[in-house]
């Protein structure tokens, strides 16, 4: 398998083979027009009635009916024949409105709960009325997932289940609390149910099956694997390659991590997934540093579920085991969003009467001499494609600028306080701190026109993780080092927002 003949042609990649939806049994169907809608909203509620489980009473709560298993099985076969989103997210949407919570039933238990407060009697009597409220606040479709957990495939199914619901919402076919909470309810159910203890690690070589490989090539969302000779290369000398599974899906990989062990911080993209390592063999003595250069999540439905988080942790135990005297730890991170964020500013002012308030006013000459225009309109156009890269005058003129500014949108630009950039809220809640700001770090035509270029290393601090991780959590505190608070003092000194 290792060679270029007929073990890399055993190799070639394979096309991805979703499996066919069931055919769909008898029930309602979408249609169009007013008294149609009506009725298939109708249709679809009794179909639902008879579906999802009745609430046991409180006496017999951990009791399963008898019917629940076949009652949820009908669900998992009618869904499965879905072909489209919107008669997904319709069903969805009516389980979420009709099978939540009985707030009658609410009311009467928190009765229950304010009267044996008020007239003093034994603890038990109290904490049992309490227990009986809990689980009148249990919504009914809780339930059902519940007893589809425990169905060959029923986990993988809720996986799916929550993915599109995701994308129900992002595509606005569903909207509201009540959906809100049911995503809400399901994120929480599987993120016990992936919690670290019951995910196993795996790590991914040469040796491992075609079928892991494929599936590691496929999941690949940063740095996109180009051919068989690419994923040689990164689970080959001097790189390591990990992944979770679950039990409910054994052998498939839920997140994935690649790691470079490296001589120091590497600060592009370029010398880790194009150039060769030093040898194949590896000498310890050659590495240093362990970079996380990329972590994808495989099963959309998962997402909000802190896998991510977990794998590093359990990587560095890992490397520090195969290697003892590796003490550095530092990822190389794309930053997603900031040429989007850029070019908003760039629109805004030019819509101001060409106000300038991103660049000094030697930046402004120098770059319109470059460009022949406006800045702002020019730069707009620029950035918006990967030519400017070819330049050096203008490589050369936008990088004092571009390196301030990517600083701020890291450090300064928030949301409900915390960093806006995903993958930088992300490490930073790891514990992580804002080491290094990277220029002509990424030069695929994704660095340029995502995050012009630049990449940022993300520095894990063994022994400060914790206390970093709290602070930032609970005080919103972003830990930076002197670079980039340096670029930060340089922004708010020349450029305003």
């Amino acid at each position: 398998m290792r060679g270029l003949g007929p073990g890399l042609a055993a190799r070639r990649l394979l096309p991805l083979r979703l499996p066919a939806r069931p055919q769909r049994p008898p029930g309602p169907r979408l249609s169009s027009g007013p008294a149609a809608v009506g009725a298939q909203e109708r249709a679809m509620d009794e179909f639902l009635r008879r579906a999802v489980p009745a609430t046991p009473p409180y006496e017999l709560r951990e009791k399963t009916p008898a019917s629940a298993e076949g009652q949820c099985a009908d669900f998992v076969s009618f869904y499965g024949g879905l072909a489209e989103p919107a008669e997904r997210a319709e069903l969805l949407n009516r389980l979420a409105q009709c099978f939540g919570v009985d707030h009658g039933q609410v009311a009467e238990q928190s009765a229950g709960v304010l009267q044996q407060r008020e007239q003093p009697r034994e603890a038990a009597v109290l904490l049992q009325a309490e227990d009986r409220l809990r689980y009148a606040l249990v919504p009914r479709y809780r339930g059902l997932f519940h007893h589809i957990s425990k169905l060959d495939g029923g986990v993988r199914f809720l996986v799916q289940l929550r993915a599109d619901l995701l994308e129900a919402q992002a595509l606005k076919l569903v909207e509201g609390p009540h959906v809100r909470e049911m995503n809400g309810v399901l994120k929480g159910m599987l993120t016990e149910w992936f919690s670290s203890g019951f995910l196993n690690l795996e790590r991914v070589t040469w040796h491992s099956s075609c079928e892991v490989l494929q599936k590691v090539s496929e999941s690949e969302a940063v740095h996109p694997v180009k051919n068989w000779m690419d994923i040689k290369r990164r689970v080959g000398p001097y790189r390591r390659c990990y992944f979770f599974s679950h039990s409910s899906t054994p052998g498939e990989p839920l997140v994935v991590l690649h790691v470079a062990l490296t001589s120091d911080i590497p600060s592009n993209i370029q010398a880790i997934v194009k150039e060769y390592p030093p040898s194949e063999t590896e000498e310890k003595n050659r590495i240093a540093a362990a970079i996380f250069y990329s972590i994808s999540l495989t099963q959309q439905g998962l997402q909000g579920v802190e896998l991510g988080t977990f794998l590093i942790k359990r990587v560095v135990k890992e490397l520090q085991k195969e290697f003892p005297h590796l003490g550095t730890f530092s990822s190389l991170s794309p930053i997603p969003g900031f040429t989007k964020w850029l070019l908003g500013l760039l629109n805004s002012q030019a819509k101001d009467h060409g106000r300038n308030e991103l660049f000094t006013d030697s930046e402004c000459k120098e770059i319109s001499e470059i460009t022949g225009g406006p800045i702002n309109e020019t730069l707009k156009g620029f950035l918006s494609s990967s030519e400017w890269v070819k330049s050096e005058k203008l490589v050369r003129a936008l990088q004092t600028p571009l390196m301030r500014l990517c600083a701020w949108y890291l450090y300064g630009e928030k949301h409900r306080g915390y960093a806006l950039n995903p993958v930088a809220n992300f490490h930073l809640q790891n514990g992580a701190v804002l080491w290094r700001i990277n220029w002509m770090a990424d030069l695929s035509l994704r660095g340029v026109t995502g995050s012009c270029s630049l990449m940022v290393n993300y520095r894990y601090y063994l022994d400060e993780t914790a206390t970093n991780s709290v602070a930032y959590l609970g005080s919103k505190n972003i830990k930076a080092s002197e670079q980039v608070l340096s670029l930060v003092a340089q922004f708010q000194k020349n450029s305003k927002l």
